[in-house]
């Protein structure tokens, strides 16, 4: 989730009873609401380096305890040198400015863990991502809510608690609808894909609720000549929480379709006529040798280390350089209409070039 709204949450939160712990308890909410993001620093070694370090420790257990404490710490140490009190106010404690910071550090990962992007709950104890899928990086219906009701939050402590506690109840409406959605979402593939959609890879395909990448093993391979359906996900959009993106991984490509919850077609039953599938985008995803070389370089094991749905492709020329490049299909259309081909790099892809004596020539990230 993006920083204004991790903000204006904290804002939120300090309505509640949990701000009236003591002076400081307002601050020590908004620092450490967006506290966890400090790992931005990690940008200063390249792009390469914070996409490895990214909502990495400071998102996990260590993260919750540590800058919860950095955060009580920072605020108390302000309010002792300041030396200003508020009339009938005192202090908070240093122990209540770390139990408030920590839940602030925690309301933060778990607010990061709904969207498509996802976080790494457990790390550094586990660098595997996790997501739920239900929202966009940026949900719009978040800002207007928690903007809304910080703007008219009423003029007594009164109204603004009663203000904040409805606006953290549409929160919770919001997340519970996008969730219905999605798993709305989900169940309309079959019709989407029709015949296209091959049989699972595996016996038992997966059907977490969390989604967590990367996987520890890869599929069973399809007989030669055949291809099956490794992982379908509904990916959220901006505009709306009816419209989704939906990406299937295939043994041997990613196909995306665009649905609409509200699309009357769907509360009828099916025709024969009906070919949604018609409408779906295909990317391929071929390993050859050379994407196997590459995914073994610095840059391919980061990438694919963050990547949820790698798509490969490669190319040798006549001197026997290979050129690899990967695009995470999360992020291929962006804003841009899934209908319309993917003609361009987007932020999410990474280009390695290996030269015909093994030698990296290139590593590159967004090109």
């Amino acid at each position: 989730m993006d920083n204004v709204t991790h903000t204006l949450f904290a804002a939120t939160l300090a309505r509640t009873p949990l701000g009236s712990a003591g002076r400081g308890t307002t601050a020590a909410l908004v620092i450490a609401s967006n506290i966890p993001d400090i790992d931005i620093v990690s940008a200063a070694g390249g792009t390469a380096g914070y996409l490895r370090w990214h909502r990495g420790p400071t998102h996990g257990p260590l993260g919750v305890v540590g800058l919860g404490l950095l955060t009580a710490a920072i605020v108390w140490s302000w309010m002792r040198w300041s030396g200003r009190a508020d009339a009938g106010r005192a202090n908070a404690s240093f122990g209540m400015l770390a139990a408030v910071s920590m839940i602030g550090v925690l309301l933060h990962i778990l607010m990061d863990l709904p969207t498509s992007y996802g976080t790494r709950l457990l790390s550094p104890f586990d660098w595997h991502w996790y997501a739920l899928d239900w929202l966009p990086i940026i949900d719009i219906y978040l800002l207007v809510a928690l903007a809304a009701g910080l703007i008219f939050g009423g003029r007594t402590a009164d109204a603004r608690r009663r203000n904040a506690a409805f606006v953290i109840a549409l929160m919770a409406a919001n997340y519970g609808a996008r969730g219905i959605a999605h798993h709305e979402a989900l169940a309309l593939t079959p019709r989407l894909f029709g015949p296209t959609l091959p049989p699972a890879c595996d016996a038992a395909p997966r059907t977490a609720i969390v989604d967590r990448w990367p996987r520890g093993a890869a599929p069973t391979p399809p007989l030669p000549g055949r291809r099956c359906l490794v992982e379908i996900a509904a990916m959220p959009t901006f505009t709306t929480p009816f419209e989704w993106r939906i990406v299937a991984e295939m043994s041997n490509a990613y196909e995306i379709h665009g649905v609409d919850l509200l699309d009357a077609r769907f509360t009828q039953p099916p025709l024969v006529s009906e070919a949604f599938w018609r409408q779906t985008i295909r990317y391929p995803n071929i390993w050859t040798p050379p994407v196997e070389r590459a995914a073994a370089t610095r840059l391919g094991s980061v990438f694919l280390g963050f990547s949820r749905f790698p798509a490969a492709r490669s190319f040798v020329d006549a001197g026997g350089v290979a050129t690899v490049r990967w695009t995470d299909m999360r992020f291929a259309a962006g804003l841009v209409a899934i209908e319309q081909p993917i003609r361009r790099a987007t932020p999410f892809s990474a280009v390695v070039r290996i030269g015909a004596d093994g030698r990296v020539l290139e590593e590159s990230l967004g090109r």
